[in-house]
């Protein structure tokens, strides 16, 4: 979770940007109060999300996250997987604990959006070894993989709150939309970003030759940056930093940057647009609109 070092000593900083338990209490006020059965909520969506990250760094073989060594490079990966479900397990108990009136309909909620999150990892991991992948399977793995887990924040804030069905379809819309632009921009920055802030080494996605949505556009272009950047994607060995500069303009020069951002940036107005429809109590709204834009227009 963050909250402490290998030694198990506390930690003051670097538990994460924790966007989903803040959509969670932001959807519940936007619609009526946050109260303890909300902040339950809020906790099992960051459970979920955490159960995702330590799976993910297991497949992807992550040494870091967040700046710090991930649980499997510490303590191993069969550790890491039992702590990654034992995650997944304790975000289900959180949520039905307190006996709340929609707790069946939130865990029904939570449930689906874990198997739109696996079926999106699925597919991810297939596009390792496929050479045919175009932005439409890559859009669709997104959707599940970040997308669903977003919109349950604000499915659940909504039910937790009390809220109607349209209330609560619009959020879980803004949410969805949000989740898109999100990822967008992860992709964006898993290339371009800077690894003080993102953790992450420089050119972490071409490295790994990571299928990203930015790279899938580029390869789908049909242009020659576009073909140059197929064949060092499939060169054999290591690819060298001057490989891996070369591999980011080629991307940008085939046009991936540009639609990336582009589709970020639709995904975000798209998600705003969505809080027409929520008559939401003015100061929440304006909370979530600001949460919206910080995740859309995070620096590259």
């Amino acid at each position: 979770m963050g909250w402490c070092d290998a030694a198990g000593e506390p930690l003051s900083a670097g538990g994460g940007k924790a966007v989903r338990p803040a959509l969670v209490l932001l959807a519940a006020k936007a619609v009526s109060r946050v109260d303890d059965a909300v902040t339950d909520a809020a906790v099992a969506v960051e459970l979920v999300h955490n159960f995702s990250l330590i799976h993910d760094d297991v497949m992807d073989g992550d040494e870091y996250r967040r700046h710090r060594p991930t649980v499997w490079s510490l303590f191993g990966v069969p550790t890491a997987v039992l702590v990654g479900d034992a995650l997944l397990t304790a975000a289900q108990q959180v949520l039905m604990a307190a006996g709340h009136p929609a707790a069946t309909r939130a865990l029904a909620e939570l449930s689906s959006a874990v198997q739109h999150m696996l079926h999106g990892q699925a597919m991810d991991v297939s596009f390792e070894s496929r050479q045919d992948v175009g932005p439409d399977e890559s859009v669709a793995m997104t959707e599940g993989k970040t997308a669903a887990l977003m919109r349950c924040a604000c499915v659940l804030g909504a039910l937790y709150a009390g809220a109607d069905p349209p209330r609560t379809a619009a959020l879980g819309d803004f949410g969805r939309h949000l989740g898109m632009a999100f990822q967008y921009v992860d992709d964006l920055l898993g290339i371009w970003g800077d690894p003080a802030r993102t953790g992450k080494p420089v050119w972490s996605d071409l490295r790994a030759r990571k299928k990203s949505l930015p790279v899938v556009a580029a390869l789908s272009s049909g242009t020659a940056a576009g073909r140059e950047l197929e064949q060092l994607y499939h060169a054999q060995g290591a690819l060298s930093d001057d490989q891996l500069a070369t591999a980011a303009e080629l991307v940008a020069l085939a046009g991936g940057r540009d639609w990336a951002r582009d589709r970020a940036e639709r995904h975000l107005e798209d998600a705003l647009s969505c809080l027409d429809a929520v008559d939401a109590e003015p100061q929440a709204r304006r909370n979530l609109v600001a949460v919206a834009r910080l995740v859309a227009d995070r620096e590259l």
